[in-house]
């Protein structure tokens, strides 16, 4: 049984058309700039904000990473986390043990993180829906309890200290803000390279498997390649993030990697907008400055937090990022 195609007249076709574009491009720059002034008022004061602006920096990378997996792709992971501890872990013992420079060790946690993710692709993609959640699911646990059992590595919730600043060279990003700086030009970085992505070959054929697998395939679209490939771009950007993090902090402990992380990056991309560049940015910031703002409410914060959340999931649907499309499509109605 098939669906009956929808009838829409030429005038709604022809204002979708107009300002479907229009919206976009509003809805994007709308958001980049309210990122960049959080980011601005966070540089010229530093402290505290500075840091909590940095952490958020950090987890809009990851995000950015799932985004590719679930906003362009339309597949479900709760994983990521996994690769973030491989990149985080693999670049706090190389450069505390073996004494290597920042970099290269991030350069080998992509490499390790890609390596996994190849490994438990090709056998974990070929499930869909639930049971593909529930396998990354499963990941991300597997993952979490090596990082507390295997001490002689890991030194399990001990953790790993005296982890050394970003840095290349002699530059090292010590103080608030050349931390910040750092991050911010991280996050233009990866936010250039979505984007290219998104309007590349490799961006429509995802948008491809996101609308019908059998679709795509029926056009001779390669569904298994395209998935292992969104899946590899996910966890390379998570390796990124988790080694971003340690570097940032100077220490890592299993933590950081678990289940918490996960449900504030699902909480950050949906926020956001899933599938938009800008949105996984914007949201992880929202996400991370919002509790600040209720903190003087003491025991009424937590029950703020979550009211404040659920409001923008209502009005906001498609995330932070499409309020511009719903006010667009509102006026052409």
């Amino acid at each position: 049984m098939t669906n009956s195609p929808s009838i829409i007249s030429p005038e709604a076709a022809m204002v979708s058309e107009q300002a479907s574009p229009r919206s976009r491009h509003f809805a994007s720059a709308g958001i980049w700039v309210l990122a960049a002034l959080i980011v601005g008022y966070a540089l010229v004061f530093g402290g505290y904000i500075a840091t909590i602006v940095a952490f958020a920096l950090i987890y809009g990378v990851f995000v950015s990473g799932l985004n590719i997996f679930m906003g362009l792709t339309a597949q479900v992971s709760f994983g990521q986390s996994a690769f973030a501890a491989i990149g985080g872990y693999t670049s706090a013992v190389l450069t505390t043990t073996y004494e290597w420079a920042p970099l290269p060790g991030m350069l080998a946690g992509i490499v390790f993180a890609l390596l996994f993710a190849l490994v438990i692709g090709f056998p974990t993609l070929r499930l869909k829906g639930h049971y593909l959640a529930m396998a990354t699911l499963a990941i991300g646990l597997i993952t979490y309890e090596i990082a507390v059992e295997w001490e002689s590595v890991t030194q399990g919730y001990m953790g790993i200290s005296g982890i050394p600043p970003l840095g290349i060279g002699p530059f090292e990003a010590i103080s608030d803000r050349q931390i910040l700086a750092t991050l911010s030009v991280i996050v233009v970085i990866v936010a250039f390279a979505v984007t290219r992505i998104r309007k590349s070959r490799l961006g429509r054929a995802f948008a491809a498997v996101a609308g019908s697998e059998e679709a795509a395939g029926a056009l001779g679209i390669n569904v298994a390649r395209y998935k292992l490939t969104s899946f590899l771009l996910a966890a390379g950007l998570a390796s990124i993030a988790g080694s971003l993090f340690v570097h940032v902090v100077g220490y890592v402990s299993p933590e950081v990697f678990g289940m918490h992380m996960v449900v504030l990056a699902f909480t950050m991309v949906y926020i956001g907008g899933l599938g938009t560049v800008a949105g996984p940015v914007i949201g992880a910031l929202i996400v991370s400055l919002l509790p600040e703002l209720f903190r003087g409410m003491r025991d009424s914060q937590d029950l703020a937090y979550g009211i404040t959340l659920i409001l923008i999931l209502i009005y906001a649907p498609k995330g932070l990022a499409g309020l511009a499309q719903s006010f667009d499509a509102r006026r052409g109605k």
